[in-house]
C-alpha cells in the first residue's frame, strides 16, 4: 500500500507529481491511499508516508482536457476525489479517448464534481458583499463568505481585478484572501465571529436593490435557483426578499392599473388590426373555431422545454469555452418563455447585466423595451439572449468599458445559442447588431445591407437583422437618434408581422 500525503486540499501540483510517479511505475489505483496534511484523523494517520518511486525514462501523455478538468475537480470537497482522479489517469494510459465517453462513470463523476466546484466559484463571485471598516485613509473592505468547496484561491484573482483600487479581505472558514493593492495573500480560515457586522452602506444597498426589483418579471423558483437560500443570511438585501415577493402581485397590479403613456401611432394601428382579426374569428362557424383551437393546442410545447432551458442555464453557468469567464461576474444566460415565438439575440451582457445576471436590464434593455412596446411586441412573450454570455470589458478606474467580442469568442459561445434555439424553436430570430448577426448566420454579416429583410436559415427558422439598441444610445445628435429609433421600431414591426405569418402558416 502506498500512502501519499498532499500539502493541502488544493495541492494539484503535489497530486500531479505523485500520480505521474505512481502511474509510470504501474502502481494500481487500489494500492494507493491519498490524504491531506493536517486534515481530520483517519485510519492511516499512524502510518508513515510512502516515498514516491522514481519516474523512469520515457513518459506518457494525457489529453489537455483532463488536466484542466482535474484542476477544477480537485477543488471539490469530496474526500475521494484524489483517488478518483488517479483512477481516471490510470485508465487514460490504455484509452487515450476515454474523456470523450461522457457516459463512462468515472468521466461523468469527475465532470460533475468539477462543475460543482466551478458553480461554487461563480456563486462566490456573485454573493460576496463587502462591508466598510474604518474611515478615509484607514478604510478597508471586509466580507464573510462560506464556500461549499475549496475555491477561495481560484476565486480571489477575480476580486483583485474587479476591486483593484480598494484594499479588501474575504474571510471564510477554510481560507482568507487579502488584497493590498498589489498582490493577493492568504491566511488560515477564521470563524464568523471575526467577521464585521452591518455597516453604514448597507441601507443604501438595500434601497438600490428594492428600486431595481421588478415584480412583473418575478420568477420565484428561478430566483431561488440562482440565489440559493443558503447564501441569504450573508446578503444585506436578503431581509427584503421575502416582503418583496409577498407584495409582488399587489405591486404588479398597481403598475398595470396606472394610466399608460400615449401609444405610438404604429402601435395603435397594430391594435386596431388585432381587433379586426378577433372580430373575424368570432364570426367564423364553431367547427372552424374548434379546429383552430385544436391546431393551437397541438402546437403547444412539451413541458420538458422549460426543463431543458434550465438544464442549459446550469451547464452554461460553468462554461469555460473562452477566457471571458475569468473577469466576468457570472454567466448571463437567456431569459423568456420556452415557447417564445420570437428570439432576440444581442451582442453580450453589459455592466448592469453582468451584475444582475439577466440580459437587457440596463439602458439598452430599457430602450429595447420601449421599442418592442411601440412595435406591438409583448416583451414577456419574447426570449431574449446574447451571442456571447460573458461580459467583456477593459477596466478604467472604477468603470468597466465594454469591448467588442472577437470571432473566436463568438464561435466558442455559439453552442449555447444553437442549443437555446433548438429548445425554444421560435418562428423568428432577430439578430440585434453585427455580433449577433455573426452568431445567427454563422458568418460576418453587414447590418445596414441586411437589416429589415426576413430570410430562411438552413434549419427552417426565419431570421432578420437590425441594429443593437446600444447603437441608438451612442448617437450624439438628437435628430439622428430619433430617426434611427423610428427605423428600429419599424424593423421590429416587420419582425412582428413575419412572426404572425409564420404562426398562421404553421
Amino acid at each position: 500500500m502506498h500512502i501519499v500525503t498532499l500539502d493541502s486540499n488544493t495541492d494539484f501540483d503535489g497530486w500531479r507529481k505523485a500520480a505521474r510517479a505512481l502511474a509510470t511505475n504501474d502502481v494500481k489505483p487500489a494500492e494507493v491511499t491519498w490524504r491531506v496534511r493536517g486534515a481530520t484523523a483517519d485510519l492511516f494517520d499512524d502510518q508513515a508516508e510512502t516515498t514516491l518511486p522514481e519516474v523512469p525514462e520515457g513518459t506518457f501523455s494525457v489529453p489537455a482536457s483532463f488536466v484542466e478538468l482535474a484542476q477544477s475537480a480537485i477543488l471539490h470537497r469530496d474526500p475521494n476525489r484524489f483517488g478518483l482522479l488517479y483512477r481516471l489517469l490510470w485508465r487514460l494510459r490504455a484509452n487515450h479517448d476515454l474523456m470523450t465517453i461522457a457516459t463512462d462513470p468515472d468521466v461523468a463523476q469527475v465532470n460533475a464534481i468539477a462543475r460543482a466546484a466551478r458553480r461554487d466559484e461563480h456563486k462566490m463571485h456573485a454573493f460576496v458583499r463587502f462591508r466598510e471598516i474604518g474611515r478615509e485613509r484607514e478604510t478597508r473592505y471586509v466580507a464573510w463568505f462560506e464556500p461549499e468547496h475549496h475555491i477561495v484561491e481560484l476565486a480571489a484573482p477575480f476580486f483583485a481585478r474587479r476591486f483593484a483600487d480598494m484594499p479588501w479581505s474575504i474571510l471564510t472558514p477554510d481560507l482568507c484572501a487579502h488584497w493590498d493593492g498589489s498582490r493577493v495573500s492568504f491566511t488560515p480560515g477564521v470563524s464568523k465571529a471575526e467577521a464585521p457586522s452591518e455597516d453604514r452602506l448597507e441601507e443604501v444597498w438595500r434601497r438600490y436593490y428594492a428600486s431595481i426589483f421588478n415584480p412583473a418579471r418575478l420568477k420565484v423558483k428561478a430566483m431561488e435557483k440562482e440565489m440559493p437560500k443558503r447564501y441569504w443570511h450573508n446578503l444585506p438585501e436578503a431581509s427584503l426578499i421575502k416582503p418583496l415577493i409577498e407584495t409582488a402581485a399587489q405591486r404588479a397590479s398597481a403598475m398595470i392599473a396606472e394610466p399608460g403613456t400615449e401609444a405610438h401611432k404604429a402601435y395603435k394601428a397594430h391594435k386596431a388590426q388585432k381587433r379586426v382579426e378577433e372580430t373575424v374569428m368570432a364570426r367564423k362557424p364553431k367547427a372552424q373555431t374548434k379546429a383552430h383551437e385544436t391546431k393551437a393546442h397541438a402546437s403547444k410545447p412539451h413541458e420538458t422545454d422549460a426543463a431543458a432551458l434550465e438544464t442549459l442555464r446550469e451547464e452554461a453557468a460553468s462554461c469555460r469555452a473562452c477566457p471571458l469567464w475569468k473577469n466576468a461576474t457570472q454567466t448571463v444566460f437567456g431569459e423568456g418563455p420556452a415557447h417564445a415565438p420570437i428570439m432576440l439575440v444581442g451582442e453580450q451582457p453589459g455592466d448592469k447585466e453582468d451584475l444582475a445576471g439577466q440580459p437587457f436590464v440596463g439602458p439598452a434593455g430599457q430602450m429595447l423595451d420601449r421599442a418592442l412596446d411601440e412595435a406591438g411586441i409583448d416583451r414577456t412573450k419574447v426570449y431574449v439572449t446574447n451571442a456571447v454570455k460573458h461580459f467583456k470589458f477593459v477596466p478604467r478606474g472604477k468603470i468597466r468599458l465594454h469591448q467588442k467580442p472577437t470571432t473566436p469568442e463568438i464561435k466558442a459561445c455559439r453552442q449555447w445559442y444553437e442549443r437555446e434555439l433548438a429548445a425554444i424553436r421560435p418562428a423568428l430570430v432577430v439578430a440585434l447588431g453585427a455580433t449577433a448577426a455573426q452568431s445567427v448566420f454563422g458568418k460576418i454579416t453587414p447590418v445596414n445591407k441586411s437589416r429589415g429583410h426576413v430570410v430562411d436559415l438552413p434549419d427552417g427558422v426565419k431570421a432578420m437583422v437590425t441594429v443593437h439598441p446600444s447603437y441608438l444610445l451612442r448617437l450624439p445628435d438628437a435628430d439622428a437618434k430619433a430617426r434611427e429609433y423610428q427605423r428600429f421600431v419599424e424593423d421590429l414591426q416587420i419582425a412582428a408581422h413575419a412572426m404572425k405569418r409564420s404562426v398562421r402558416a404553421a
